[in-house]
């Protein structure tokens, strides 16, 4: 879980969700004088944002990107994080696809999960939070665990049969986390910190 209490990590990588020729739809201001806009979500943190991209650049949805310090091939800069109810709809139907990529892409990290999760409370374990998974498969995977760690996602769903889909799993929880702005415990994310001005 991400620690409380100490500014997230920046994002160093982004994949692009959408990309909106004429901005925000917010933006009120004649389409002339409105910029090209990109919705993207971080690689490790799943920070949703809106990137600013190079003039004349239209990175591809479902491309990955450099966002972090340095030279950028495509984006000029980030303009500030989003939530998710201020993606578009295309935006919003691209993240799942997306976010099984980025889970695929780092495929060691979610393993890692399963093998290290440890209970929250006395009452509540950490692969509870996730979508689907109750006390019966939190303690087959705690029990097939033990007797080695898990090495991919197919052999966590070959070992412990009753989890068809791990990367969907964990990217139905990620969701959860973006699409909750007050959702008790993140696993994956980190709060936006933006106000709300809705």
């Amino acid at each position: 879980m991400p620690a409380r209490g100490k500014p997230p990590e920046k994002e160093e990588y982004a994949w692009i969700l959408d990309y909106l020729p004429y901005g925000s739809t917010d933006d009120k201001r004649p389409s002339y004088q409105k910029k090209p806009l990109v919705q993207a979500v971080g690689e490790k943190h799943f920070v949703l944002m809106e990137l600013v991209p190079k003039e004349g650049k239209v990175p591809d949805i479902q491309a990955r990107v450099y966002i972090g310090d340095g030279d950028r091939d495509l984006i000029d800069h980030v303009k500030h994080r989003v939530t998710y109810t201020d993606l578009s709809h295309g935006a919003q139907l691209e993240l799942p696809y997306i976010l099984e990529m980025t889970v695929k892409h780092d495929e060691d990290r979610f393993v890692q999960f399963f093998n290290d999760a440890h209970p929250i409370t006395n009452r509540l374990h950490m692969l509870e939070l996730l979508p689907g998974i109750g006390k019966k498969l939190m303690w087959a995977i705690i029990d097939e665990r033990k007797k080695g760690t898990f090495k991919t996602l197919a052999e966590l769903h070959e070992r412990v049969g009753g989890v068809h889909s791990p990367e969907k799993v964990i990217v139905n929880r990620i969701i959860e986390e973006l699409k909750d702005e007050n959702i008790k415990y993140r696993l994956f994310t980190t709060p936006s910190r933006r106000p709300r001005n809705h």
